[in-house]
């Protein structure tokens, strides 16, 4: 049978291309390539250009700006999965004489270490990072504008300290970390520090005239773990495909899931964006999505993906101003999800039953409130409210015979189930909130007690 994933409708491919040739002539783009990735590899990819003789393909290069900070985002995770070093740790403890090491790790990658945005003047985008030779120059004498951890307050800079601590660490440079340890792993060939043929050229698009001017392409420097990276969308479609399901190789899914977890508190009136560690996190069309946008002079670049799904898409085009990928990469994805919904994986039994979890499951009560308690793969539960409304969540078995919560209100909390002396199960403490098996059962342990007279009608 011919897998659901293999290729897409006709149809679909049309409204996908339709959305790229809209966007290539309403953004005023010399050129826009766009590509989807479903079931974690590419099954589309379309491009528009000005120019019949040279249209750019999902092999051709373009600069992908602030994407770039996911992949240092990355080699961070990686340090940390191998006990090189721990989020919390004040940068000073790997890196000194920064004079801004009291910051941690996880608030340099979620934008809340209260850096300033830019290095000082003259503007690092459009000059060679021979300008910033240290890391003195990057930050400038005023670094810190916020207080740590209080705000998310986006920072290039920031970036540009996490790169230096991946080089310290390490012992090796930054851009070779990132081509041993991510690119050559997950095969992405054409992303590069220094542009390869074929490349798109940056282009400046005049405001009031169909005019152009050719951007500078300069080499970044110390900047280069916030914004030096050239890619295709053939390869951003391999990076797409493991920030929706890890490898093992590069990153282990359980780490790559908490790059997608919050971890930043929202700009202000933002409400329907945020932070994780190293990815944007924003809710289009009732979705999340979670990716990065990306600009340099020249370029502009966006990869979403919505992890529900497990649809990805990618857009570059090589103008400064005027597409917008982050609005184009959200359509991409909307048209694949709603014009061909997901299959859902094939329901099977569990391999294997443990009598003493199936005990376990069943209804259960705090206080008045019912709940259901499900068994499900490797030891796992599932907590869910019976009214449709309540605080639930799923639990990860722990070898002590607890479970560890997963996510919502008792996300790390723990889970067990209590036993009489003479084994009988009595309730359930869930970070001590007791579960009984009848509302206020006298039997159960509630805190507080059970009122002698029980239930009865109402006093008069």
């Amino acid at each position: 049978m011919t897998s659901p994933h293999e290729t897409l409708l006709p149809s679909t491919a049309r409204a996908l291309l339709h959305r790229v040739a809209v966007a290539q002539y309403e953004g005023r783009a010399p050129s826009l390539v766009g590509a989807v990735v479903r079931g974690g590899r590419l099954v589309w990819s379309g491009a528009r250009s000005c120019t019949e003789d040279d249209v750019p393909d999902a092999d051709t290069q373009y600069r992908i700006g602030s994407l770039t900070k996911t992949f240092t985002a990355v080699l961070v995770l990686r340090l940390r999965d191998e006990g090189l070093l721990d989020l919390s740790d004040p940068l000073d403890k790997h890196l000194s004489g920064t004079g801004v090491g009291e910051v941690t790790i996880a608030q340099l990658l979620c934008h809340s270490a209260g850096l300033a945005a830019e290095s000082p003047a003259p503007w690092w985008e459009r000059t060679p990072g021979s300008l910033r030779p240290g890391l003195a120059d990057v930050l400038g004498e005023r670094p810190l504008l916020h207080p740590a951890g209080r705000r998310h307050h986006y920072s290039n800079t920031g970036y540009t300290l996490l790169g230096s601590l991946i080089a310290a660490v390490r012992g090796r440079p930054w851009e070779e970390v990132l081509r041993n340890e991510l690119l050559e792993p997950l095969g992405m060939r054409r992303t590069s520090c220094a542009p390869q043929v074929p490349h798109a050229s940056g282009w400046a698009v005049h405001p009031w005239a169909d005019a152009v001017m050719h951007e500078p392409a300069v080499d970044l420097g110390l900047m280069a773990p916030a914004g030096q990276l050239w890619s295709t969308a053939a390869d951003l479609g391999r990076f797409a495909a493991f920030l929706l399901q890890g490898d093992e190789r590069v990153l282990g899914a359980d780490s790559v899931r908490e790059m997608r977890t919050a971890s930043a508190p929202s700009e202000p009136g933002e409400w329907d964006s945020t932070y994780g560690l190293g990815l944007q996190i924003v809710r289009r069309s009732g979705r999340t999505l979670i990716g990065h946008t990306g600009s340099l002079p020249g370029f502009v670049a966006c990869l979403w993906a919505d992890a529900e799904e497990g649809v990805a898409a990618v857009v570059l085009a090589n103008a400064t101003s005027g597409p917008l990928p982050a609005v184009v990469a959200a359509d991409l994805v909307r048209i694949v999800v709603d014009a061909e919904p997901r299959f859902p994986e094939p329901w099977r039994p569990m391999p294997e039953v443990d009598e003493a979890l199936m005990n376990l499951t069943g209804a259960w009560y705090w206080g008045t409130s019912a709940f259901g308690l499900k068994l499900v793969a490797d030891r796992g539960l599932e907590l869910y409210p019976l009214s449709g409304h309540g605080r639930g969540s799923r639990f990860r078995a722990r070898p002590d015979g607890t479970w560890a919560g997963l996510d919502g209100y008792f996300a790390g909390e723990t889970l067990r189930a209590v036993h009489c002396p003479e084994g009988r199960l009595v309730h359930l403490d869930l970070g001590s909130f007791v579960f009984t098996r009848e509302p206020y059962d006298p039997a159960g342990g509630v805190p507080g007690g059970v009122d002698d007279r029980g239930w009865g009608a109402p006093p008069l």
